[in-house]
């Protein structure tokens, strides 16, 4: 459930139920649906294939070789996916979202180059917790709830990550700080 393809559903579809977006059912369902298959199925289609073509050896991707190509495909996806958002009236928020993941994933891919494979688990909550931060303080929602939920859920992670030794203390961290600052640049920068 706490899966890093997993996660930007999850995190839109506390959106739709806690900030006031306008729109109704089905333009939520049809926001979803485009999200889920671009974060969702897209890449899980993406891992299968690269097992198939031996690729990859696990769908865990465990190497920072078989994280490259999966990852750069997962840039270009977002990017795309917060370009079509930025334009949906009501909707700008969550193309800034997916250009803050868009950034981290590219933190990410830079740590490549130094030999750090960080946690896109942490990456994926860092930017969520971020996020509705942001999101608190431009609607003026209370949403500290999940805010804590989001925080207490990353230390479970990262806890997880580390004693299934998947990660270092570092890649966990990294993952995290990065998933934070990410929306933050964004938001200030836009």
């Amino acid at each position: 459930m706490l899966h890093p393809i997993v996660i930007p559903t999850i995190g839109i579809i506390l959106y739709f139920l806690l900030i006031p977006s306008g729109f109704n059912s089905n333009q939520k369902y049809a926001v979803l649906g485009l999200i889920f298959v671009t974060t969702y199925i897209i890449p899980l289609v993406i891992l299968i294939l690269f097992k198939k073509l031996k690729l990859i050896k696990s769908f865990k991707a465990e190497s920072i070789k078989e994280r490259k190509v999966p990852i750069a495909m997962m840039i270009v996806l977002f990017y795309l996916l917060g370009n079509t958002l930025k334009d949906i009236s009501n909707l700008f928020d969550l193309g800034l979202l997916f250009y803050a993941t868009t950034l981290g994933l590219i933190f990410i891919y830079i740590f490549f180059a130094f030999k750090i494979k960080a946690s896109l688990h942490l990456l994926s909550l860092g930017l969520t917790t971020s996020f509705f931060i942001i999101l608190n303080y431009i609607y003026n929602e209370n949403l500290n709830i999940i805010i804590i939920g989001c925080l207490l859920l990353a230390g479970m992670l990262g806890t997880a990550r580390l004693h299934l030794k998947a990660h270092t203390q570092t890649e966990v961290y990294l993952g995290f700080l990065f998933g934070f600052i990410s929306p933050l640049i964004v938001f200030y920068i836009l």
